[in-house]
């Protein structure tokens, strides 16, 4: 199989234990990486430079690249693109895990069919101990139903997806904001014509908790969102009825009750395993 690079990043806001956790669930991949890159997003605390430090010490393939102020996931991740030393890129979250076989199920994808761009998968949520699954995050699957559920939601998990380096860094890289950074890349490279899809199986467990849906609940992140899906309204990527829809969703979520976002998130996930 093609040899392919490990996109993460990780910053001083990370669990430890966490980021252990996902850099072993990596390591141990069925079809492993030999070029692991881990941006440090600004200054780290001693905790988790350990956690680096151990993987390398046991020989593991991690290139460790230090940014002096911490600056965003998305020029985080830009800088770290530059560093990837292969043509096929896998992203890593500091707080998800990869289940075993699902860098060798994306490169199989990648190998069934070069024309493509991007692989995804859908994503299996979990509180607390990785067998507590509490619903899985679903995607489309055909690059003809990518694109047109782009219009208005993300038709990929951001850390379950590999994607062809040259075709980000054409269509891309990400944007300079706080959030949404992934919302703005998928838009950029499908509007430019790249190829998606997104595998039937789960690949990934995303680690949800409490404080998950109260991030989002925040001015930024409804202003960015509402101005990036505006920006693909303009640029001819979705219609003025897309943007509206996503206009009006985002600012309930935001203006409502934390009960209302929560009975929106809940209505969005599919619940059997």
């Amino acid at each position: 199989m093609m040899n392919y690079s490990i996109l993460m990043t990780v910053y001083r806001g990370d669990s430890p234990d966490f980021f252990q956790q996902s850099l072993l669930s990596v390591v141990e991949q069925t079809v492993p990486s030999d070029d692991i890159v881990v941006v440090e997003d600004g200054p780290i605390p001693e905790a988790l430079r350990r956690v680096i430090r151990d993987f390398q010490e046991q020989g593991y393939p991690v290139n460790d690249i230090k940014l002096s102020q911490n600056v965003g996931l998305g020029l985080a991740l830009n800088k770290g693109i530059e560093h990837c030393k292969h043509s096929l890129i896998a992203r890593m979250d500091a707080d998800d895990i990869s289940l075993p076989r699902r860098c060798e199920r994306l490169l199989a994808a990648f190998e069934a069919d070069p024309t493509l761009d991007i692989v995804g998968s859908p994503v299996l949520e979990f509180q607390g101990d990785t067998g507590n699954i509490t619903g899985v995050r679903d995607v489309p699957k055909s690059n003809e139903d990518i694109h047109h559920f782009a219009k208005r939601r993300d038709p990929f998990n951001h850390p379950a997806v590999m994607y062809k380096k040259a075709s980000v860094l054409k269509h891309g890289p990400y944007g300079n904001y706080r959030k949404n950074q992934d919302t703005d890349l998928w838009i950029k490279m499908l509007s430019g014509g790249c190829r998606g899809a997104n595998t039937e199986e789960p690949l990934l467990l995303f680690r949800f908790d409490e404080g998950t849906l109260g991030k989002r609940k925040n001015w930024q992140n409804t202003k960015s969102l509402i101005g990036i899906r505006y920006s693909a309204y303009k640029a001819g990527f979705s219609s003025l009825a897309d943007w509206l829809i996503v206009a009006a969703v985002q600012l309930s979520m935001y203006l409502l009750p934390a009960g209302f976002q929560r009975m929106v998130y809940t209505m969005l996930r599919r619940r059997e395993v």
